[in-house]
């Protein structure tokens, strides 16, 4: 209640709201708003503002959408939290930061802390312009996303290729990937658009040679920049297939900081208007902008939503998680079941640089109930079914299939993979790791992932750190009677003891191999819980066993790691 009251009781009568609201056609309501601001302290590099500041309040007629506040000039263009040079942003996420029953108390006040904010110079000018151009996203509904991973080439202008993927995607890369490919041209500008770049060609061009100015201004003749972009439009559609859209990039600096990666914009001609710049390729760029034909001068810009996915301008949403130790490995998933299929797709998306695949089970419909599959992976072996689902996570990762463990072809995977997780809860796949892990040259961490028979919502993860030769069946078989005799572990005890009659599934009628209980949501919170506590180990690996359990379970304790050498220790 005291942020409500800060502006009336600080600040009396200083807010004023001169004449009456009125309605526009479209039913938004506009209402002036006038501040007395001169007592608000000015520090260096902040907004200069006057004694008497007014704003213009549009309230929008969907009840639940924010209001809007603007200038009734362009004196703050360019400055940080100004949008299209007379738009402030007043709610970087309207949906935490606002609230449609609070009434307009709320927005006063955040008008007023942004004034103060602004006028001591308290924004982050480094940040607070998300997109440079006029400080908001270019985008119209309908067109495909542009995505960008590979960083774009120095210069003012360069030559470009998108490439469709699906009818929603272009990628776009320095060169031509398949027959589909077309020409695109990228050109850097030498300052930001804080105005925004437009919503027709004339718009754009008139908006590129222009500097930051109080009020935007129609260009009578074109600049350098303007006469480069055409030039380059034209060179690209005549390369380009008739009755094909031309796209074109743009690469804008930073308003605040020029030596910040680009920001890039993506739009496109429209077909009809791509055809008429291919006739009119000779004469793209003329000494007035009126010259041009008005089907050209006056097309509609498609702005496409543009996905930035270059390393230096997106940080990673798991940057600072356990799971970013999997960051470029090598990992062996062994067995593509109920763990191993989830384990593998945590791995895919937490960033592995490849991922090598064994089990050639087959998958049936019964499957699905858990297991990481489709549908359309019936009858698939499981491995190439699951290397086909993790590829449409990530196409950049390799994915191969190697032959079922304990195949001598993977004798040296130990040697060369950075780790080899088994899931295949088999003795004889132990038994083999243990040979493995006193290979001399072994660089691979080993690890095992299991679950409980009962309700696969305790884990275990047992762990075999390069330097320690003893192999996972005698790490588990050592840590195991230690487990055992620890009553206050007694809800682990099943780890290592024969399942009760019930414990255990047998998912058809007749001779069929028993499983585990467990849905797709215990498998999946399980191994998600192992798989982190895997990523904590990897960078300082230690050979032990980590038990834990799903909070809906009530055991305690959730978490124990036991440590191998320890356990060797009481065991002697």
């Amino acid at each position: 209640m005291a942020k409500l009251k800060t502006l009336a009781d600080e600040h009396p009568g200083e807010v004023r709201m001169p004449g009456r609201p009125r309605t526009t056609p479209g039913g938004r309501v506009a209402v002036t708003v006038r501040i007395r601001t001169a007592d608000i302290a000015h520090s260096p590099g902040g907004l200069r503002l006057a004694d008497t500041e007014e704003f213009l309040l549009v309230l929008p007629p969907e009840p639940l959408a924010p209001p809007e506040v603007l200038t009734l000039d362009y004196r703050f263009v360019g400055a940080p939290h100004v949008l299209q040079g007379n738009r402030l942003c007043l709610y970087l996420d309207p949906a935490r930061e606002w609230d449609p029953c609070a009434g307009i108390t709320p927005v006063v006040n955040r008008l007023w802390q942004w004034l103060t904010d602004a006028a001591a110079g308290k924004f982050d000018a480094d940040t607070a312009l998300y997109h440079a151009v006029g400080g908001v996203l270019h985008s119209t509904p309908g067109t495909p996303t542009v995505v960008v991973r590979e960083p774009v080439a120095p210069g003012r202008a360069a030559v470009g290729w998108l490439t469709p993927r699906t009818i929603h995607r272009l990628d776009l890369t320095s060169r031509p990937q398949d027959d589909g490919s077309h020409r695109t041209p990228v050109l850097t500008l030498d300052g930001s658009l804080p105005l925004g770049a437009g919503d027709t060609l004339a718009d754009l061009l008139a908006s590129l040679d222009r500097a930051p100015a109080a009020t935007p201004r129609p260009a009578t003749e074109p600049g350098p920049v303007a006469r480069a972009l055409l030039t380059a439009l034209a060179a690209s559609a005549l390369r380009n297939p008739e009755g094909t859209v031309q796209h074109f990039v743009l690469a804008v600096p930073h308003p605040a900081a020029p030596r910040s990666p680009l920001f890039l914009l993506a739009g496109r001609l429209p077909s009809g208007p791509s055809d008429l710049l291919r006739r009119l390729a000779d004469r793209v760029t003329p000494r007035h902008l009126n010259n041009l034909p008005a089907g050209l001068s006056g097309a509609a810009i498609e702005w496409c939503y543009l996905s930035d996915e270059r390393p230096a301008v997106t940080t990673r949403r798991d940057a600072h998680r356990p799971v970013r130790a999997f960051e470029g490995l090598h990992v062996h998933v062994w067995g593509c079941g109920g763990i191993g299929s989830w384990a593998a797709e945590l791995l895919v998306r937490a960033g592995v640089s490849r991922l090598t695949l064994s089990d050639f089970a087959r998958v049936t419909g019964g499957l699905l109930v858990r297991q990481n599959y489709t549908e359309e992976h019936i009858g698939m072996p499981k491995a190439h079914a699951l290397a086909q689902r993790l590829a449409g996570i990530r196409d950049d990762v390799a994915i191969d299939v190697a032959p079922q463990p304990p195949s001598p072809e993977l004798l040296e995977a130990v040697d060369h993979a950075d780790l080899v997780l088994d899931a295949t809860v088999s003795v004889s796949v132990g038994r083999f790791l243990d040979q493995l892990a006193q290979r001399p040259q072994r660089r691979a961490v080993l690890a095992q992932l299991a679950v409980d028979t009962r309700s696969a919502s305790l884990g275990i993860l047992t762990l075999v750190a390069p330097g320690t030769a003893s192999g996972p069946s005698v790490v588990d078989q050592i840590v195991g009677r230690r487990v055992l005799a620890a009553p206050d572990l007694e809800p682990y005890h099943c780890l290592w003891t024969e399942p009760a009659p019930g414990d255990e599934l047998r998912p058809v009628r007749g001779c069929s191999v028993p499983t585990f209980h467990g849905s797709a949501a215990d498998l999946m919170a399980t191994t998600a819980a192992l798989v982190n506590l895997l990523g904590v180990q990897m960078r300082h690996p230690v050979s032990g066993t980590h038990l834990c359990a799903q909070p809906h379970t009530g055991v305690d304790p959730a978490h124990r790691f036991i440590a191998h050498e320890e356990s060797a220790r009481q065991g002697r």
